[in-house]
């Protein structure tokens, strides 16, 4: 295990969600897989929950038949977002769980070595076997100290962001230890080790240690847990410390999660929107700290207080414990529990008018409004904002601190978690396809020369929400690869899924890119729609790990540039042109350079990669599904229960 080079991991469990799972469901018939071959696999339906017509409805069924058939766990709709879901009832100390979400790695808060990758690595991780991965350097950050009154966990990952950027834990796995943890629930960890995915790092994990002990023996799990502590001599790479009591309330302007400073920096903005949940901030103290302060107050009537429960447990509980009527008799909007308004799903904020979200981004547009105007920050500060109608530092709201008191006996509901069928049950059923579900379209290997006019060229940091947008209008077509396919790049260039189409004849063509191309979610559909569409190569000054692997994956090439400087030479049109590609590629193992050249302006200049034999072997049979079939076949004895 060396920092920089690739390494292949045994997964335990993997996650899946509605938005991304349709397309796994369809990659494992593609495969032709018999049975999941991991301990635990669960599939979750908490982003499409909106049924405006037949199309996420037949999706649901989809899923669902598709585990019965795979021997795959269920959660159904309503039940919760998946990961404090998987937390409570399937998450276990040691294990490695691989998720086609990008906060996938919120489990590392007990212990877990979680990932999140594109849905065809965990149909792969599914079909058992090896994740590849770069060898991540190890960050250790020392928590110290205690957090003063006011500030919460949401502050602590705000201060890492502020510190570090959207690109500060790219090729690391975060891990937190120190006389600070002892402050820090299991969710208040949740929080930290979700939005770790927002710094760009692989994963973040805690220690399982006697708090983890005691959130597994709450929710009956008990038997579950050992301890995973760092050594006391514990070395790292790269070393950062916070001392808590130095922490005040933070919150991210827009359009970007490293865009913080303190709120009361912001005081005195107006607000039309506070809205409460999201995976980011899961925890029943984060709904009951809101509650409190609500308690024997109204929102003013010109702010819209959204409150999205994040599972079925917390909303029982706080129906159970009376938070409930605190949040409705203040003026709060009750939404079902799941992901909604954070993925686009319904309660889009106004034009131009704020919105402070307890949600992990706020890239732009994401909320379901395009000039969205989304802030980042702590329940404690939405919920005080929302009170007075304008930012406010809820230090400043002159009300004594609220004390949360956890519920004496969790309320453990397992009824909307459906168990895999047994293998004879299973071989009977049939999938279930309502009209909207399409096969993979087939990809083609990668040609002995790509002549790619550059039809796109963006900036840096472009999100997976700017390449594919999510929503209630697009989402919905997540199991349509020629439809949805309309929808690429829409909110940059609207005309581009034109004119890669109107090609004569249809053919390759490439997009120029700066730093950190296609940080942000997991989706693959941000990769499969442009490759259906003929993107054969991204030029980056650096790529997203995800979407870099994403890319891979669908024998879509993404290289970088040797001169920073040719981004700004090389214009829209310009045809750039790859000589015996093929052999270039396959040459191309050690020195990692390829060659391209712009006939039109007689320019020749190199690229380079950070592609594994593997990778590049991927890339030549034009993706990993191609790949598969010729070098790995799957494995089909049923796995053990």
């Amino acid at each position: 295990m060396i920092p920089g080079e690739m390494i292949g991991i045994r997964i335990d469990q993997t996650l899946t969600q509605d938005a991304t799972g349709t397309l796994v469901m369809l990659e494992l018939e593609a495969m032709g897989l018999r049975r999941a071959q991991t301990e635990i696999s669960v599939q979750y339906v908490d982003h499409n929950l909106i049924q405006a017509d037949h199309k996420n409805a037949d999706d649901h069924l989809f899923l669902q038949s598709s585990c019965e058939r795979y021997g795959i766990w269920y959660s159904r709709p309503g039940n919760g977002v998946s990961h404090p879901v998987h937390m409570q009832y399937f998450g276990k100390p040691g294990k490695t769980l691989l998720g086609s979400d990008s906060h996938t790695p919120a489990a590392g808060s007990l212990g877990m070595l979680a990932i999140g990758a594109g849905g065809l690595d965990v149909a792969m991780a599914i079909a058992g076997h090896p994740f590849y991965l770069t060898m991540p350097k190890i960050w250790g950050v020392k928590l110290t100290g205690k957090l003063p009154d006011w500030v919460s966990a949401k502050d602590i990952i705000l201060e890492m962001l502020r510190r570090h950027t959207v690109k500060g834990g790219v090729g690391h796995i975060i891990e937190y230890y120190g006389p600070g943890l002892k402050e820090l629930s299991a969710m208040d960890r949740h929080v930290i080790a979700n939005m770790g995915t927002e710094l760009g790092a692989t994963s973040t994990v805690f220690p399982s240690d006697e708090e983890v002990r005691r959130f597994l023996r709450d929710h009956e799990r008990g038997e579950d847990w050992i301890e995973l502590v760092p050594d006391a001599d514990a070395t790292y790479d790269r070393s950062d410390e916070i001392d808590l009591s130095t922490l005040e309330p933070l919150i991210a302007k827009p359009n970007s999660p490293d865009a913080v400073v303190p709120v009361r920096e912001l005081a005195g903005m107006p607000v039309y929107q506070s809205y409460i949940g999201s995976s980011a901030n899961p925890g029943y103290r984060d709904f009951a700290i809101v509650a409190q302060m609500m308690k024997g107050r109204r929102v003013p009537g010109n702010v819209s207080l959204d409150i999205n429960p994040t599972s079925r447990q917390l909303l029982e509980e706080l129906v159970q414990e009376g938070e409930i009527s605190h949040l409705l008799h203040a003026g709060g909007r009750l939404h079902q529990a799941g992901c909604n308004g954070c993925i686009g799903m319904g309660q889009a904020p106004a034009t131009g008018k704020v919105s402070l979200r307890t949600v992990p981004r706020n890239f732009p547009g994401r909320s379901g409004t395009i000039d969205d105007q989304v802030y980042l920050c702590s329940p404690e500060t939405a919920a005080a904002s929302a009170l007075t109608g304008v930012i406010t530092d809820p230090r400043e709201l002159g009300i004594p601190y609220p004390k949360v008191k956890m519920p004496k006996k969790r309320i453990l509901n397992k009824d909307m978690l459906v168990p895999p069928l047994s293998v004879e049950e299973a071989m009977r059923v049939e999938l279930m396809k309502g009209p909207n579900i399409q096969e993979l379209p087939p990809m083609d290997r990668l040609p002995d020369r790509l002549e790619m006019p550059i039809l796109l060229k963006v900036g840096d940091n472009i999100s997976t929400d700017e390449i594919m947008p999510a929503g209630a209008r697009v989402l919905p077509y997540r199991s349509n690869i020629p439809k949805i396919s309309e929808y690429v790049f829409e909110n940059i260039d609207p005309t581009y899924d034109r004119r890669a189409l109107e090609r004569t004849p249809p053919g390759s063509h490439t997009i120029l890119a700066g730093d950190n191309y296609g940080q942000g979610s997991s989706r693959e559909h941000a990769a499969i729609a442009p490759r259906y569409l003929g993107l054969r190569m991204v030029i980056a000054k650096s790529f997203a790990r995800i979407h870099r692997m994403n890319l891979v994956n669908f024998g879509i090439l993404p290289v970088i540039f040797g001169d920073p400087m040719l981004y700004d030479s090389l214009e829209l049109n310009d045809v750039v042109v790859m000589e015996n590609a093929r052999e270039q590629l396959a040459g191309s193992v050690n020195d990692r350079t390829l060659v391209l050249q712009v006939p039109k302006k007689k320019l020749k200049f190199t690229v380079t990669h950070n592609l594994f034999p593997r990778m590049i072997e991927v890339i030549l049979a034009g993706g990993l599904t191609n790949w598969t079939r010729d070098n790995a076949p799957i494995e089909n004895s049923p796995a053990p229960r």
